[in-house]
């Protein structure tokens, strides 16, 4: 769907516009702001520094480059804008916030936090950026919060190629990237974004710190990990997950669809064996660890393990299950994000611009998720009036 299909898309944009006024001190970067976000919406091939300053109706593309580069505005106060809106639109107390990262194909060395490295977007080994990205989702639907730029330890270690990039001194230090992913969870936390569960793959789950810190905050987790992860079960005894989800029985596995994908309803095949933690206090046993083990149910060989934490009064194989299936969303949001609001196709190479046109960037895919969401219910709305 095109965002100019949606009627009212046009003062959708003014109100995002609107509430990204105070992070301007001056008329004319605020003024191509809106333009850059309209921009991003269209359907040019690509939304490179040329092609959005033609939709903005300018010859050459120094304007978009300076609102980009040069011109003062706060990026981190307008991705306090970015999560209000999300939450404003899509808010709710079962929301599920995910932690993942995607990657930036890039060329040559002077691209701030470009390196050789693993990309998922190839698949493989690439010259690279990375990025560490915070979806909210919940049943009104998916869109990003806060985003991160991961910097490599070649570039930590070098602090005059972080100064010619931009990087402001506290962020040059090396911060892995579950280090990343508790920043951005605890600014969401602490600002009272409402919400039930966090969830992610291995990259995050297999980091004990940011497990043990959700614990510490009492918020709910269900987090991949590896088949050799080491977890307690019947007492302070270490087992691996793939070995406990081996010795499982068939009468443990309940079939749960966990929301529509691609092709289909995605159903899967569920287990779970509750794990041992040292529980002190009646507080600390109100709550509970579990290995939860999903199966492929035409190839059950093909399995996922995730560590789940949550109160045992709410806790069912079911929620936990549909926990896990929320990380789905945030590829959804990748994928659209980069399709169609240009998340992927700027051509910067500063630490500001960079955090500059991914802020944008987001706020355009909300805004986009926000249309598709009033469509979708004006589509339901009229089909229940017949």
């Amino acid at each position: 769907m095109k965002y100019s299909e949606v009627s009212g898309w046009e003062t959708e944009l003014d109100r995002i516009h609107q509430r990204l006024a105070a992070c301007f001190r001056r008329p004319e970067p605020r003024a191509r702001a809106r333009g850059y976000l309209q921009g991003l919406l269209t359907t040019v091939p690509r939304k490179n520094g040329w092609q959005l300053a033609e939709t903005l109706g300018e010859r050459r593309p120094d304007g978009v480059q300076r609102l980009l580069n040069t011109a003062r505005w706060d990026a981190e106060a307008a991705r306090e804008v970015l999560r209000a809106y999300v939450v404003e639109a899509l808010g709710d107390a079962e929301a599920v916030l995910i932690v993942d990262e995607t990657g930036f194909l890039k060329k040559g060395t002077h691209s701030v936090g470009v390196q050789r490295q693993y990309s998922g977007t190839a698949g493989r080994v690439e010259n690279s950026q990375i990025g560490v990205f915070l979806c909210y989702a919940s049943r009104h639907g998916a869109a990003f919060i806060d985003r991160a730029l991961y910097l490599p330890k070649c570039w930590a270690n070098d602090p005059a190629r972080c100064a010619e990039a931009g990087v402001p001194e506290q962020a040059r230090r090396f911060q892995t990237k579950p280090a990343l992913a508790r920043t951005m969870l605890e600014r969401a936390l602490d600002a009272g974004v409402p919400c039930g569960w966090v969830t992610g793959d291995a990259v995050y789950g297999k980091d004990r710190k940011l497990r043990l810190w959700l614990e510490a905050r009492q918020q709910p987790f269900v987090l991949a990990v590896a088949g050799n992860e080491p977890v307690w079960f019947d007492g302070p005894q270490t087992h691996r997950v793939a070995a406990l989800a081996k010795a499982l029985p068939e009468t443990a596995w309940q079939r749960h669809a966990v929301g529509a994908g691609s092709k289909g309803a995605r159903t899967f095949e569920w287990a779970w064996v509750p794990l041992w933690r040292l529980q002190l206090s009646a507080e600390e046993r109100a709550w509970g660890h579990w290995l939860v083990v999903r199966r492929n149910c035409n190839r059950p060989e093909e399995r996922a393990y995730y560590i789940a934490f949550a109160p045992r009064a709410e806790a069912t194989l079911e929620r936990l299950a549909k926990v896990a299936g929320q990380r789905w969303a945030i590829e959804v949001g990748f994928e659209l994000a980069k399709q169609q609001c240009g998340l992927d196709e700027y051509e910067v190479r500063r630490w500001p611009a960079w955090h500059r046109h991914i802020t944008l960037a987001l706020l355009a895919h909300a805004c986009l998720v926000v249309l598709q969401r009033r469509a979708k219910k004006g589509a339901l709305s009229l089909g229940g009036s017949h």
